[in-house]
């Protein structure tokens, strides 16, 4: 061989053991680290990670969008260029800060990932897609009264009965539409695209969150932090007078703190509608799913992980409030709650709440845990709410509309 090609095959070689190396690296790189603010650290254990526990600001979150495999559905609404609706307007709180301070002092409050947290092994997120349309609802609220919006969003089954896990931002609508004083009405939708199903009435609603928040009730567009935004909804009829199904497909739920762990990939779906006029909105509203990571943990307080970041997910838009976010075993550990302001869905920021906030937090606001309302007498935790304290909020909220 001649000495020259002899040469040049040796620097090949050596060009391939680099490029070599260098996509080993890359697949097999070291852990992601976060920058944690000083304050309210947490640390884990098991990955010797430092994970930053901030709180939730109002701010627009600067975060750096990364690539989201989604799930195809007709139509895809990830990119859309941003629209002005037409009737409908679309639900999903923009973040703000909270009114609890961290204290300066907290720095090594821990927690540990749960090491192989179900006795079978994960599943393919095509499989947790269809566990997750099938309980997946759309919430659609209409009206022709001054003063308040028509708004869609979304919702989570998470009993056979036909609980409904949902935003209370979402919810306080469905409870304005029990008072024959407003001229609203509140359907539960499913399907691709969604079509009229039931009707639906509050199975409890946090009444620190309207008092909080009845204020904002003709605004357009919701702002919170998410704290005390949940509801959940019961179905109690259907749209045409049949009978209602004897179950419904639901999707179980995980309330261990820290059940979602950062880099852990999750199934974010939702109806988003942001991009979408009135009329669309009712006729051709399909769900969007797509395959995500938790970014972030937050808190309200201390020492809990209240909050997730999943970044720009394909459902970070308006009519996602309420959407499910799902881990690879199909449990919902998330709901959507919070988004950051941003042109299109991947400058933006995703934020769900935890199924443990709340969980601890509606035992704090109703005495019983979410597992207790799941198991409990339907029938009386709904004639309890709506007697003693649905007539006050309900009246709250009517008193700030002219």
């Amino acid at each position: 061989m001649h000495p020259f090609i002899k040469t040049l095959l040796v620097y090949i070689s050596a060009i391939g053991i680099i490029l070599g190396a260098l996509l080993f690296l890359e697949s097999t790189g070291p852990t992601p680290t976060l920058n944690p603010p000083v304050k309210n650290t947490l640390a884990s254990t098991s990955t010797v990670q430092e994970i930053a526990l901030p709180q939730a600001t109002q701010e627009t979150a600067t975060s750096t969008p990364f690539a989201n495999q989604v799930l195809p559905d007709t139509p895809n609404l990830a990119v859309l260029p941003s629209k002005t609706l037409n009737t409908v307007e679309t639900s999903i709180a923009v973040t703000q800060s909270p009114s609890i301070t961290v204290e300066s002092g907290v720095v090594d409050n821990t927690i540990t990932r749960i090491q192989n947290p179900y006795p079978f092994p994960p599943t393919s997120f095509e499989i947790v897609n269809e566990n997750a349309r099938a309980a997946l609802v759309n919430i659609f609220c209409t009206t022709n009264a001054i003063g308040i919006h028509s708004i869609t969003a979304s919702g989570v089954i998470i009993d056979s009965r036909g609980i409904i896990l949902t935003n209370a931002h979402v919810a306080q609508y469905v409870l304005l539409s029990q008072s024959a004083r407003v001229n609203l009405k509140c359907v539960i939708r499913q399907g691709a695209p969604a079509r009229d199903l039931w009707e639906a009435e509050v199975l409890y609603i946090p009444p620190v969150w309207v008092e909080e928040h009845a204020k904002d009730i003709s605004e357009k567009h919701s702002i919170g932090t998410g704290e005390h935004d949940y509801a959940l909804l019961h179905i109690a009829n259907t749209t045409d007078d049949s009978s209602t199904p004897a179950s419904f497909p639901a999707l179980s739920t995980d309330v261990r703190e820290g059940i979602g762990f950062i880099d852990d990939p999750m199934l974010a779906a939702s109806y988003p509608a942001e991009f979408l006029s009135g009329d669309t909105a009712y006729h051709s509203l399909y769900p969007i799913s797509s395959i995500t990571f938790v970014r972030e943990f937050l808190t309200f307080n201390k020492g809990t992980i209240d909050l997730i970041s999943i970044g720009g997910a394909a459902g970070a838009q308006g009519g996602s409030s309420g959407g499910a976010v799902i881990n690879a075993w199909s449990r919902l550990v998330g709901m959507i709650s919070t988004t950051s302001e941003g042109a299109t869905t991947a400058e933006r920021d995703l934020r769900a709440l935890t199924l443990s906030y709340i969980d601890r937090d509606i035992k704090i606001q109703s005495g019983f845990s979410l597992s207790e309302f799941q198991s409990g007498n339907i029938e009386s935790l709904a004639d309890d709410f709506n007697s003693r304290e649905a007539p006050a909020l309900i009246q709250l909220l009517l008193d700030e509309l002219p």
